[in-house]
């Protein structure tokens, strides 16, 4: 990454703001105080920042944040995502289940009622909290989107996320995708070709979610990254259950194989995991669900890890600044 990358990580306590030195990477400031942010979206100078009681917007780059809830049912926002071919749709995911679009750049929302519908009728749920399911993921091919439940399955969408349907029916059997959804992804080398990390394993679909396969089974993952050049290139943040002996592995011929991608690291964790991949300029950052984060070349892996005096990291966003 170039000095003239800004990362915006989402912390349980503020937001800070960190820049590249010639030394390493340096906090020039956290804003935000005392907000549990959980998400967060760069596009150009706007920050879009999640939080469990709302959403915050900048247009300067974080020198100012104002609430942006206006339209927003449900406050407690666990993931955010940019339409890349919808210019200025923005989503956001929350617990309990629900999906709110913008259109404004993310001053004024409206939800999905449909959404709202399948929570209630289909019996989403948390093991964790007494909501109803949360979506916690988003990705998009074309006017086709998709959404991660935990615990629901797979949504789809086919005209750019204004109605959502179940793409496969909460089931733990056969060609249906386990329900413990945790992220979701597209490739760019076929508009069907999707992937999903579950609490039941690691999912492919080539038919935009019609019918999956398990390409990592007996397996807890939540975070995955895709080369997308080399749609058999993948790591994969996998672990033998919730937080239990996580590590990083990587697989080069779609799924068939996974090998060890653990220089840098102390592994297998006893007690956390990979929570979420970034890539920034052919590096690629691991969250882990212990608050740390590391980073690596991807043409030759080998973790360090970054910025410990920031704790309690939940996701990272990353933006340019002008020279």
């Amino acid at each position: 990454m170039e000095s003239s990358i800004q990362l915006i990580l989402a912390t349980m306590n503020c937001v800070a703001i960190c820049e590249a030195t010639e030394y390493g990477w340096r906090v020039v400031r956290r804003d935000l105080m005392g907000n549990f942010a959980t998400s967060v979206l760069t596009i150009g100078d706007r920050i879009l920042v999640g939080t469990r009681g709302g959403l915050f917007l900048s247009v300067d780059g974080g020198d100012s944040w104002k609430a942006v809830n206006t339209g927003l049912t449900i406050r407690h926002i666990r993931w955010l995502a940019a339409h890349p071919d919808a210019s200025g749709r923005i989503f956001a995911g929350s617990e309990p289940a629900g999906i709110f679009q913008s259109t404004d750049g993310g001053n004024l929302w409206h939800g999905s009622p449909e959404v709202e519908e399948m929570r209630a009728t289909l019996g989403w749920y948390l093991p964790y909290s007494p909501e109803a399911g949360c979506v916690r993921g988003f990705a998009f091919s074309g006017t086709r989107a998709y959404a991660a439940v935990e615990v629901g399955g797979t949504l789809i969408s086919d005209n750019n996320g204004d109605s959502w349907e179940i793409s496969t029916p909460q089931d733990f059997a056969g060609n249906k995708i386990h329900p413990d959804v945790h992220s979701i992804g597209t490739h760019p080398d076929s508009s069907g070709l999707v992937a999903a990390p579950t609490g039941g394993g690691f999912f492919f679909s080539d038919d935009g979610g019609k019918t999956w396969e398990n390409r990592y089974p007996n397996s807890y993952c939540r975070a995955f990254w895709w080369d997308p050049s080399d749609a058999d290139h993948i790591l994969l943040g996998s672990a033998d259950w919730v937080d239990r002996n996580g590590r990083i592995e990587e697989t080069r011929d779609g799924g068939i194989t996974w090998n060890p991608v653990w220089f840098g690291l102390d592994v297998p964790w006893r007690g956390h995991m990979v929570e979420r991949f970034i890539e920034i300029d052919r590096e690629i950052l691991a969250v882990l669900s212990n608050g740390e984060l590391w980073v690596s070349r991807l043409d030759q892996i080998n973790w360090r890890r970054i910025l410990p005096e920031v704790k309690d990291v939940n996701a990272v966003g990353f933006r340019r600044l002008s020279s």
